[in-house]
């Protein structure tokens, strides 16, 4: 009897002291101390805190698990990429590595080049971004607008050749340039340690059993599941990656076949998801129909891998992450052929004949 009392007084204790847990990190989120919060009439200031939604209409046949996203592309810049671009920028600012004379390079498939050149407008830098040349238009323009210099590379050579270029673009002229260096930035995962994290704790009550976020740079996954780790241990983390090396998932990377990112810790998730591109595309499409989220395909790789995971667990809740919008997306179709084209080798012997396979 003495026993089961002590049990039960140890559990009251660890759920009360669960629920000053959760008070103290909206207490946190309230108080602004994360990265972006400078004044209150500041669009830096609607940077993070997005909206977490249950799935619903995908999800009936599920007996014991709920779905919940958040819906990044709420953000000012339409990505989850303005959280990490912001504390990239302010950290380099109070390290005094970024200063009014320097240009911010970076390399990007479009989301974090937007989210930089969103907040280098309004805080008076330049930018030049490298970019793969089969990027989509709609990231283009959008880049374009704010006034970006571009610096185009081989599609065939995908992100890691835009990479390379930013590398050596940046070594022979340090001084005219602060290099964001996103994949090896620790400040991309702090950004999401210190806001996502926070967040999806409060906004679950912290209920949440597992996370699955795609990798790209890594810093959404290794920031966010940190901060969710910390908070409890049992939580399960999974990333999700592109089949193959030869894909049509923007912003994600087939770390097999990539260049690893620097700030990517695999020692800290629990499992690895890979989903095809017509799997990613079909679920982002569904996504739109089903749920009325019009989101990109990256977004409907994590809810795909979402699902698998919920349809082999018996209880539970889980979160995923999805990071951008579907407007800068024009490639939606039935079999996927048009985005298929462009990653085609003949397409790109097309848009630049001078390309040339190493």
């Amino acid at each position: 009897m003495a026993s089961i009392q002590a049990k039960a007084l140890s559990c009251a204790g660890s759920k009360e002291l669960k629920v000053l847990q959760i008070r103290q990190l909206k207490d946190e989120l309230d108080s602004g101390r994360g990265p972006g919060k400078e004044t209150a009439f500041s669009l830096l200031n609607a940077i993070g805190e997005t909206p977490l939604i249950r799935i619903r209409n995908m999800t009936g046949h599920l007996k014991g698990v709920e779905i919940f996203a958040k819906a990044e592309w709420l953000n000012p810049g339409g990505s989850i990429k303005d959280r990490a671009g912001l504390r990239i920028i302010e950290d380099g600012e109070r390290s005094g590595q970024l200063t009014r004379e320097k240009i911010i390079l970076d390399s990007t498939s479009g989301n974090t080049g937007i989210a930089y050149a969103m907040i280098a407008a309004i805080k008076g830098y330049r930018v030049e971004l490298v970019v793969p040349e089969n990027i989509s238009e709609e990231r283009k323009k959008a880049l374009e607008a704010y006034g970006v210099k571009l610096i185009f590379t081989d599609p065939l050579l995908g992100s890691d050749g835009a990479l390379l270029e930013a590398k050596r673009i940046y070594e022979a002229n340090p001084k005219n340039y602060f290099l964001a260096d996103q994949y090896n930035n620790p400040s991309n995962w702090k950004a999401h340690y210190e806001t996502t994290g926070v967040e999806i704790i409060y906004q679950t009550r912290g209920r949440a059993t597992h996370l699955v976020a795609g990798v790209g740079t890594g810093g959404t996954l290794m920031g966010t599941g940190k901060r969710l780790k910390e908070f409890d241990p049992g939580i399960k983390l999974f990333g999700v990656q592109p089949d193959s090396g030869f894909h049509g998932i923007e912003g994600l990377k087939h770390m097999e076949t990539a260049i690893r990112p620097g700030i990517y810790d695999e020692s800290i998730l629990d499992g690895t998801i890979f989903v095809k591109t017509e799997e990613a595309y079909e679920m982002a499409r569904r996504l739109a129909r089903e749920e009325g989220l019009w989101v990109g395909p990256s977004s409907g790789a994590a809810l795909w891998a979402s699902l698998k995971l919920a349809e082999s667990i018996e209880k539970g809740l889980i979160v995923t992450i999805l990071p951008d919008g579907g407007s800068r997306y024009p490639e939606y179709c039935s079999d996927c052929d048009k985005q298929k084209r462009r990653f085609s080798l003949k397409y790109q012997r097309e848009i630049s004949p001078s390309h040339q396979l190493l």
